[in-house]
């Protein structure tokens, strides 16, 4: 990874989730510097200097400015929200290929300005792009990240607290595999302050599993009223996006679900799908294996299954034992 004195964050893409991003990282002062690259300048340059009327009102101003691919030379992180939306009648694998495309040429551009740093990957199908990154840089697949289950997991943990009426920081759960309709809860590990969430509602009348499986579904569709409601989710992603940046740069070597690629973790191999990992200037440490039931196990299988699905039809991708 480059030396440097300063922390850079590149954003390519300066849509609705790529403008709130950056909201967020110059509101918590993550980065020293922070760029936006997007093909309509106009947009980055309006952005770039929004954000800096109100530099005098954030914690730590942050130099940022809109820029070119050759500003990724001396990034530390290339956050990609550029791509595709998915447009009526469109199916998913139309989009997927789409967005191949357009990713095959930004990646190709990024790496052919020398960067040596980390990818952050948003858009979506996130874990599908995530791979498709990771092929198009060659870079070690340790430092190509996708933004995963993140918020699906804040949503769970929203949810949860709501649900049992304590704060989401003190509910501890996770949604697993692919960012989609396959994702998965981890039930059996999901604890309210170190009590197991199924032991709860095993000990008071008044909760039930018929209600978890219902938090679960919201979790899982709440996209799609999300979208209904306002024609797209933005503010969650960038939050969560922001988060992986700052463990990133600081280092912190804390535990997100994100989309990592698995090497026979969970006896899934040659996918990047949403798990735990440990996160720190390397990028993924290392995953975090969970003891899974046999359900979960088994719903797992089927997420990475339908991922390698897409991905055969791309690339020559390894099939899980």
């Amino acid at each position: 990874m480059p030396k440097q004195n300063v922390n850079r964050v590149a954003l390519i893409g300066a849509g609705s989730v790529g403008s709130s991003y950056a909201f967020a990282m110059l509101n918590q002062a993550v980065a020293e510097e922070f760029v936006i690259i997007d093909l309509n300048e106009n947009k980055a340059m309006g952005d770039a200097m929004d954000l800096n009327h109100g530099k005098v009102f954030a914690p730590n101003p942050t130099k940022t400015w809109y820029g070119t691919y050759e500003d990724c030379r001396d990034a530390d992180i290339v956050c990609i929200c550029a791509g595709a939306n998915q447009k009526p009648g469109e199916t998913r694998l139309d989009l997927v290929k789409k967005n191949l495309v357009i990713f095959k040429s930004i990646v190709d551009d990024v790496m052919a300005n020398g960067f040596d740093g980390i990818f952050l990957v948003a858009t979506n199908p996130v874990d599908v792009l995530t791979y498709a990154t990771w092929k198009f840089s060659g870079l070690p697949k340790e430092r190509v990240i996708g933004s995963g289950t993140i918020l699906d997991s804040g949503r769970f943990r929203y949810l949860l607290g709501e649900y049992f009426d304590v704060s989401p920081s003190s509910v501890h759960a996770s949604i697993i595999g692919e960012h989609g309709d396959t994702e998965l809860p981890v039930w059996s590990h999901a604890t309210i302050g170190g009590v197991p969430v199924l032991e709860l509602i095993e000990r008071h009348d008044n909760y039930t599993k018929e209600d978890l499986d219902e938090i679960f579904v919201n979790v899982r569709d709440a996209a799609y009223q999300i979208i209904e409601k306002k024609g797209a989710t933005y503010y969650g992603i960038a939050m969560g996006l922001t988060r992986i940046t700052k463990a990133i740069l600081n280092n912190e070597n804390s535990i997100m679900t994100v989309s990592a690629y698995l090497n026979g973790e969970y006896n899934v191999d040659d996918v990047y799908i949403g798990v735990p990992a440990v996160l720190n200037r390397t990028g993924i440490r290392n995953v975090v294996e969970i003891n899974l039931n046999e359900e979960e196990q088994e719903k797992l299988n089927h997420s990475a299954t339908v991922l390698k699905d897409i991905l055969s039809e791309q690339f020559d991708v390894k099939q899980t034992n």
